[in-house]
């Protein structure tokens, strides 16, 4: 009398996972994990372009409507000069807006583009004003070729 063996076999098994490599291939697709990264970072970037131009307007109503001497007139993003130096650095080349992080008046620290947290001593956003005082300011290392610049 034969008995029957319980279990598997190679082919039912090589099927499984298969199967299952399949439908993580197809999670993964549908996540898309670098595009998810990508948008937290433009997100971020927007609530610091922002939070700057609050900032230096800001520092222009408490100090008779005149904005940080230090911001230039150009195109954003201009020259590197345009750009804002980080916190606590020596700005030479860079657009110094020490004057909003001083004393914790405006800001607590100068926010920087999640792209340069490490490098060099430029935030990667750029400020600029026009010839009738208007405030722009950008991060022109937007990923997923997207514009960030807010204006007021």
């Amino acid at each position: 009398m034969k008995t029957k063996q319980k279990g598997f076999t190679l082919l039912e098994i090589l099927l499984v996972i298969t199967l299952i490599a399949i439908l993580v291939a197809i999670v993964i697709i549908a996540i898309n994990p670098a595009k998810q990264i990508a948008e937290a970072n433009n997100l971020q970037r927007k609530a610091d372009v922002n939070t700057i131009l609050s900032a230096a307007y800001q520092y222009a109503i408490d100090n008779g409507g005149q904005l940080p001497a230090t911001v230039a007139q150009s195109v954003c993003p201009g020259a590197a000069v345009n750009e804002i130096c980080k916190t606590g650095s020596s700005c030479v080349g860079f657009t110094n807006l020490s004057v909003l992080t001083d004393n914790e008046l405006y800001l607590a620290t100068m926010p920087i583009d999640p792209s340069k947290v490490s490098a060099g001593i430029g935030t990667g956003y750029f400020i600029t004003k026009s010839v009738n005082n208007r405030i722009t300011v950008c991060a022109p290392s937007a990923q997923l070729n997207q514009t960030i610049s807010v204006t007021r």
